[in-house]
């Protein structure tokens, strides 16, 4: 049997591993115009990596084992990992709305430069836009804060 302080350090190494995957799927998306289909799956494979790195330890290990260990670290760390999952769930409600606008100009494939996201999207496009950016945002800030208090409960359990 593999032990907790073992189980713990993969779930570490892990969640530490998603925050590149984010660095450069971020970069990447942000970098580069225009956003075709390829530009959206490259982009895709980063942040969908960085959420599964992080996200099975968390269903696997985390939140099994909740319950059995339940304090103030812990309970800190699972609101702040709450609030950036919920933060995510609210920015994709601005992904989809995006996403369906331009697949359904043919953006992807056939970029159109002069054709401006606000004008295929109706009056509501620039509310989409800006849920996108606070979810991304807010995910991203509350994922750090998560990791910090994630990684001081680590240390505390099995360093110190």
């Amino acid at each position: 049997m593999v032990s907790d302080g073992v189980l713990a350090t993969v779930a570490l190494a892990s969640v530490t591993l998603s925050f590149p995957c984010f660095l450069y799927g971020a970069w990447y998306i942000i970098e580069t115009e225009p956003v075709t289909w390829d530009v959206l799956m490259y982009h895709l494979r980063f942040v969908v990596t960085g959420l599964v790195l992080t996200t099975v330890p968390m269903l696997l290990w985390m939140a099994p084992r909740l319950m059995d260990q339940f304090g103030g670290f812990t309970a800190v760390h699972a609101f702040l990992g709450a609030q950036a999952y919920a933060m995510l769930a609210f920015g994709f409600t601005g992904i989809v709305r995006i996403f369906r606008a331009k697949r359904r100009h043919d953006l992807y494939n056939d970029y159109d430069e002069d054709l401006l996201l606000d004008e295929i999207g109706g009056d509501t496009m620039d509310h989409w836009r800006s849920r996108l950016r606070i979810g991304v945002f807010g995910y991203v800030f509350f994922w750090i804060l998560a990791y910090v208090v994630g990684l001081a409960r680590y240390l505390f359990r099995y360093w110190v």
